[in-house]
């Protein structure tokens, strides 16, 4: 990335101190352990599609944005659930897009897309309306190089290993082609991640499917619960043996709880015969977290809890065109009650590592930093999805620093679809952290031969350590 004075501080004093702490934190390689790339981009190293379909279609970022001022989402190309027509078109899409770039002033979106046009793609014209066609071309001229291609591009930006996620369910076919091809596998380039939500969550569409289907893959019979928990088992050490050191679980609360194995398998089944209600959900939910550390103390694998988002807020979008398409919001999350039957039974074994992410960023200081700061098990993830923005990112250092220090956080995570912006994601977090680094040391709190050491330590130590890349996990 190039060396601007992007997000430093407007101090004088401060600023040369955060360049000269940026400049050892830029060239580090970029561990990005938490993300939702399509590993088959990287396994079949196809060039990208044109400039619309690369940037704006996946990008629910975006095209939430423009839905709010009224341009449907079907009119921006994203598919619909029932197959019917959506704009087809890449350079109209474009156009419809940069109509609209107005709407984007002061948001992470520019911020990224920008850095992404002239970081990654060498495209310096600002987009506009008027300019909507000339940059549409520069960067469809790019998008035909080879230099340009996935996994050309994934050794241009430094990227050291990439962590995909994927449901029990997947084949991971597409990790076992990286693997032959010398990306994936143990220690590879492209890993995968452990997701079980569609397995785990009541509430998740087609579940008793989902898990009839698990039974299949694995040979057990999850017809009953301890052939469900054998089930899990089993694809954990398949995702292990495809290069998985996490878990993820995307619950909407960071509920633990410890059933007995009747009461658990009582749940179970009212599961499976469609009789269970939205408590009955929660329940089973909150029981499998305490599951999943059990699993880990056993295989290895560290977990990860994103909590808090409501799924599916907007129902029409999801009714027109499914998930994970910008329908979900945030809610206010509790995790000090909410963590204690997990903490209570693991909390204090640093076998086990749990790294916390939230929504609400007013548990950073009350709650998230206490807990990371007192328990061995825990670590506090960056800040995700609706807080990743230069903003959060510095309160997210001012909120925990003080109660769980530098060592207890896990670095940065990129948590995207849009493999093009990571570069882009991860340098504006070093900024960030350049920027908070140089405060310290211009109030000599620190000094700067320790906040140097401090930033390589975030931008690259730390996340290897935390989420055990390039480790066995067994």
């Amino acid at each position: 990335m190039p060396t601007t004075d992007l997000l430093f501080p407007a101090d004088p004093a401060q600023r040369a101190v955060a360049r000269r702490l940026y400049a050892l934190a830029a060239p580090q390689p970029i561990i990005s352990p938490h993300g939702h790339v399509d590993p088959a981009i990287l396994a079949e190293d196809r060039p990208f599609p044109d400039p619309a379909r690369l940037l704006i279609v996946p990008d629910h970022y975006l095209t939430r944005m423009l839905l709010s001022q009224g341009v449907p989402p079907a009119d921006l190309g994203v598919p619909t659930v029932d197959g019917s027509p959506t704009e087809a078109d890449g350079r109209t899409i474009w156009r419809r897009f940069a109509a609209h770039w107005h709407l984007f002033r002061g948001t992470p979106s520019r911020l990224w897309l920008e850095q992404t046009f002239t970081d990654v793609f060498g495209v310096r014209t600002p987009l506009s309306p008027a300019t909507a066609d000339a940059v549409y071309d520069e960067l469809a001229a790019r998008l035909a190089e080879p230099e340009f291609r996935p996994r050309a591009l994934f050794e241009r930006f430094g990227i050291e290993v990439l962590a995909t996620t994927e449901s029990p369910l997947d084949d991971l076919g597409q990790h076992a082609k990286l693997a032959a091809d010398g990306w994936g596998g143990p220690g590879g380039r492209v890993i995968t991640t452990f997701r079980p939500d569609n397995v785990v969550d009541m509430e998740f569409d087609g579940w008793a499917e989902n898990v009839a289907r698990l039974g299949e893959i694995t040979g057990e019979d999850t017809g009953t619960y301890a052939g469900y928990l054998a089930a899990l088992r089993r694809r954990r050490a398949a995702f292990i043996a495809a290069g998985a050191t996490c878990t993820d679980h995307g619950h909407p609360t960071a509920r633990t709880l410890a059933l007995g194995a009747d009461e658990a398998a009582r749940l179970y089944d009212k599961g499976l015969r469609g009789v269970a209600d939205a408590a009955d959900a929660e329940t089973f939910r909150a029981h499998m977290l305490l599951e999943s550390a059990r699993m880990s103390l056993d295989d290895g694998l560290v977990m990860q809890l994103h909590p808090g988002a409501v799924r599916n807020h907007n129902r029409w979008l999801y009714a027109r065109h499914g998930r994970d398409v910008g329908g979900d919001l945030p809610q206010a999350t509790e995790y000090l009650h909410a963590l204690t039957p997990l903490l209570d039974a693991y909390g204090n074994d640093p076998r086990l590592r749990v790294v916390l992410y939230t929504l609400d960023e007013y548990t950073f200081s009350r709650e998230l930093a206490p807990l990371a700061g007192g328990y061995a098990a825990l670590y506090l993830g960056a800040p995700w999805w609706f807080l990743d923005s230069p903003e959060v990112l510095r309160r997210f250092r001012e909120s925990v620093t003080e109660s769980a220090g530098f060592y207890n956080t896990a670095g940065f995570v990129d948590d995207t679809r849009a493999f093009c912006s990571i570069p882009v994601r991860h340098d504006v977090a070093r900024r960030v952290d350049a920027a908070y680094l140089a405060r310290l040391v211009t109030e000599h709190r620190l000094g700067e031969d320790e906040a140097a050491e401090t930033i390589v330590d975030l931008a690259y130590r730390l996340p290897k350590k935390v989420f055990k890349i390039g480790e066995n996990v067994l």
